[in-house]
């Protein structure tokens, strides 16, 4: 019988091949975006306008965390203003999301039914993904635009069913605002997220529900569990660490939220409500020469980092494997004590 010791010479560990497969993202990090980075956190301590070279420390963090003068207000109830709407749109896009993509993932993953043409819906599903943002902006724009006399195809599609009227005088829709209205266009770009992205979510958690044991299925299936009971029983919680990848990712592209809510406007600045953080950040990036505000863009895209990164610690924390982790526990107990029980004997094990 072979011994513990030759087990171990014997067995493969394939995690290097891992590590070779993500080195390429590693590479093009360190060379086009490390720098960045450290440059975002550099600016943060200089200050804004013709005195931009300056050196302030942790004066922009004051400044955006607790406001002060008039015109540092401004900045301070901007940058939580645009928090507010971030959050709300993030929310608003991933709670949905995730019903519809994980109710997906279940009904092509079941055995039992044989859908015709599952692998085309799938395809259907996820192409959204692929569109360009701009691409789908301006799409929803036609659809939505705004005009008193050229409401767009949504609100003529509500005018045939009785829900918009038009006056027979002026020619003019008693229109919904579905781009300056701000729960109305709120609602419109949370649609447009869920949509883009709902087929890559379904994507992943198909892949989760595969990589479950079959067996389990089928002991559910011979003992009479509805499949009621094997979604709550077996698949929601073996799919937790894949659903916690899912809500950390979609957290982290949630909080940066930048290309529609900023192009979503027939204007040319991006509405009020939907003024996210990285919207915020831009525009502090690209202000005139003597008025702009590098100082407060990098320290809100510092701070930005830390809001992401202290939710995405508290949702790693939530969705652990807690008995996993009592397993690990258990097992590092058992060989403390067999260390110490073997120093008792001189090192000698019995």
């Amino acid at each position: 019988m072979a011994s513990g010791a030759q087990r171990r010479i014997k067995s493969i560990s394939y995690a290097k091949y891992g590590y070779i497969f993500i080195l390429p993202f590693f590479l093009v990090y360190f060379f086009f975006q490390l720098w960045p980075l450290i440059n975002t956190f550099i600016v943060s301590f200089h200050g804004n306008g013709k005195s931009i070279q300056d050196w302030v420390g942790l004066q922009n963090y004051k400044d955006i965390l607790f406001g002060g003068t008039r015109k540092v207000r401004v900045i301070h109830e901007s940058f939580f203003k645009c928090l507010k709407n971030t959050v709300i749109l993030w929310v608003g896009n991933f709670i949905p999301q995730l019903a519809l993509s994980l109710s997906l993932a279940v009904w092509f993953t079941e055995a039992q039914l044989k859908i015709p043409g599952k692998g085309f819906f799938k395809i259907v599903m996820y192409l959204p993904n692929i569109i360009t943002a701009a691409s789908v902006a301006v799409l929803f724009l036609q659809l939505c635009g705004q005009s008193d006399t050229n409401p767009g195809a949504l609100n003529l599609l509500l005018n045939k069913m009785g829900i918009v009227h038009r006056d027979a005088v002026s020619e003019h829709y008693d229109s919904i605002k579905f781009i300056d209205g701000v729960w109305q266009s709120r609602g419109v770009v949370m649609f447009i997220q869920t949509w883009m992205w709902f087929g890559n979510t379904m994507i992943m958690l198909m892949s989760g529900i595969q990589g479950i044991n079959p067996s389990l299925f089928e002991a559910a299936s011979i003992d009479g569990a509805s499949s009621g009971q094997v979604f709550r029983k077996i698949t929601l919680p073996l799919l937790t660490p894949i659903m916690a990848y899912t809500l950390i990712t979609s957290m982290i592209g949630g909080l940066q939220m930048f290309d529609i809510p900023y192009l979503y406007t027939n204007s040319t600045t991006p509405k009020e409500h939907l003024r996210t953080m990285a919207v915020m950040i831009f525009q502090y990036f690209h202000a005139q020469a003597d008025n702009n505000k590098m100082g407060y863009a990098g320290a809100a895209s510092v701070l930005l980092f830390f809001i992401t990164l202290a939710l995405g610690l508290i949702a790693f924390y939530m969705t652990r494997d807690k008995d996993e982790i009592a397993k690990k526990k258990q097992r590092k107990k058992i060989a403390q004590q067999a260390k110490r029980e073997s120093k008792q004997f001189g090192g000698i094990n019995l």
